[in-house]
């Protein structure tokens, strides 16, 4: 529903890309898989949420991430992997997945720095122009010369031989995720039609071997199969996608936060509709076919699926457990200390203190977000000793 106070610019962005996904709907006959609704709304080119000009992250933008919050967060994470950045040495790469504002790697390079732990090459795999432009003058300004120098950006993953530690922060839940259903015991997947009136429409169609298949290895790990019209999300693809954004690493750490569940957990009986929501102006929003364009689209991760992926991938499980822990095991306490020794008042110390409470409270993102960690011909096991949840994959 259109409101009085929407931008008209932004509507008729909307009415753009809802034109090439209604063009592309016809070609296909009447209808496209969610999935693909989902790429084209968050990544076709100049019009796609990640794709086009308006603000995303932070208090202005749809949604805060963790970066956004301080520096506490990208220290952390920098901690973590500095001594495998060490033990590599010289030409040792911190390859993170979508730059965001730039932040995490501000804070983060300026850790590495300070720690003796900066890689030779810090790379940003950013596919929109529009966020590299933003992340380039962001560093630009905020980096020494020399530490910017080290700082490129891929157009796609690092396919010739490397060696250093992949990130990704909140990168999994944004892929286009397919939704399947349960229909007479069999499997459909969800696609998005067209109604008489031309408004997007969701419409179930036969699943094809590949997620039938998916789905059926998942109900084998639960405690029974899933009930008639039971929805939900499952990326079949995602050991492909590990794959392929590992490029050429031979050896190193990959690391990974996001929010999501174990399988079983995720799966739950109750959970009938699945994970998949749209925020804007850090609003949830019901409707995910609304405001293409305009709408971040999300879907949470399941953790068990991820850790599959990665060691099949070749990659040793190196650990997985909430943020809260995996902040708190990784210098956290001191990170804090440090930073209100430095704090110029009282209000600055509260700001620091309100940041720790955002990362780490269980109703915020202590125990919503959580982090994954694989290694290859390094150890990594120890950013995960506090609070290991692996049993619960």
């Amino acid at each position: 529903m259109t409101t009085a106070h929407e931008d008209p610019d932004a509507l008729a962005h909307s009415e753009r890309l809802q034109a090439l996904i209604r063009d592309e709907i016809r070609a296909a006959g009447g209808a496209i898989p969610f999935s693909r609704f989902m790429e084209l709304a968050l990544y076709a080119p100049g019009l796609g949420y990640y794709s086009a000009g308006a603000i995303k992250f932070g208090r202005e933008g749809d949604f805060v991430t963790a970066p956004e919050l301080g520096a506490l967060f990208a220290e952390c994470v920098a901690e973590a992997v500095a001594p495998v950045l060490r033990g590599i040495g010289e030409d040792a790469w911190f390859v993170e997945l979508g730059g965001g504002s730039g932040r995490f790697a501000e804070h983060a390079i300026g850790r590495l720095l300070a720690i003796d732990a900066m890689p030779a090459r810090y790379a940003i795999l950013e596919p929109s122009a529009d966020l590299r432009e933003r992340q380039r003058a962001h560093l630009e300004r905020r980096l020494p010369p020399a530490a910017f120098d080290r700082v490129a950006w891929l157009d796609g993953p690092v396919q010739t031989r490397w060696r250093g530690v992949l990130f990704a922060n909140e990168v999994i839940d944004a892929l286009p995720t397919p939704r399947f259903a349960l229909r007479g015991g069999e499997v459909y997947e969800e696609h998005v039609a067209l109604d008489a009136q031309g408004a997007f429409a969701i419409v179930d169609r036969p699943a094809d071997a590949l997620l039938a298949a998916a789905v059926r290895h998942v109900e084998r790990q639960l405690d029974a199969p899933f009930a008639d019209g039971y929805r939900s999300e499952l990326l079949p693809q995602l050991p492909y996608w590990v794959q392929a954004v590992i490029g050429g690493l031979q050896a190193g750490a990959l690391l990974f936060v996001d929010y999501g569940h174990p399988r079983r957990e995720y799966y739950l009986p109750q959970r009938t509709g699945g994970t998949l929501r749209a925020f804007r102006r850090h609003q949830l929003r019901e409707d995910v076919l609304a405001h293409a364009g305009l709408q971040d689209l999300t879907a949470s991760v399941d953790f068990t699926a991820l850790a599959e992926a990665g060691t099949g991938a070749g990659f040793e499980f190196a650990g997985y457990c909430n943020q809260a822990s995996f902040l708190i095991g990784n210098g956290l306490a001191q990170r804090l200390a440090e930073h209100e020794a430095r704090a110029p008042d009282e209000a600055a110390r509260y700001a620091l203190r309100q940041q720790v409470k955002t990362l780490t409270h269980p109703d915020a993102m202590g125990e919503r977000f959580q982090a994954m960690g694989f290694a290859r011909d390094t150890e990594f096991g120890h950013a995960f000793l506090a609070g290991d949840l692996s049993h619960r994959l």
